[in-house]
């Protein structure tokens, strides 16, 4: 799988997977996306990331055994960009991920760096992505992911 579409209530997001720079990290969310994980989950932050996923406790895998921050070819935080979410501790990531609003570099070394592991392919579903945070800073507490 080299993209993957979320479908959510507010519009689809096409993202292209970077196995460059995150192989494992992208094989892993490859994987749960096939086993349909994503299926009736949330975005439910919003300030300068959207984030979804499942908390740890409900994701039916192990966590990822290593954060590839540092490891393959380094890919910014850059708006448009999807990353790993995880805790303090750089190597607890799972099915937590977020897509960057803005330039947000300084997520490559925070905590150990938080992973690129795909990218938003195009305008139209960066506009996507725009109005889910929208949704979510005007008040609504989350917005439903139908597929992915």
């Amino acid at each position: 799988m080299s993209a993957f579409v979320i479908s959510s209530e507010l519009g689809s997001i096409t993202l292209h997977f970077r196995p460059d720079a995150a192989p494992i990290t992208a094989q892993y969310i490859s994987d749960l996306i096939s086993s349909n994980t994503y299926h009736n989950s949330t975005f439910y932050r919003s300030d300068f990331v959207i984030q979804c996923g499942l908390h740890p406790r409900k994701c039916p895998r192990d966590n990822l055994s290593v954060n590839e921050t540092h490891t393959r070819k380094r890919v910014s935080n850059v708006r448009g960009t999807a990353a790993i979410a995880h805790w303090d501790v750089p190597d607890c990531g799972n099915s937590e991920f977020f897509i960057n609003l803005g330039s947000n570099t300084h997520l490559d070394a925070a905590y150990g760096g938080f992973c690129v592991f795909a990218e938003v392919m195009d305008e139209a579903s960066m506009s996507v992505v725009d109005a889910i945070a929208a949704a979510i800073k005007g008040g609504k507490n989350v917005v439903k992911i139908q597929g992915m």
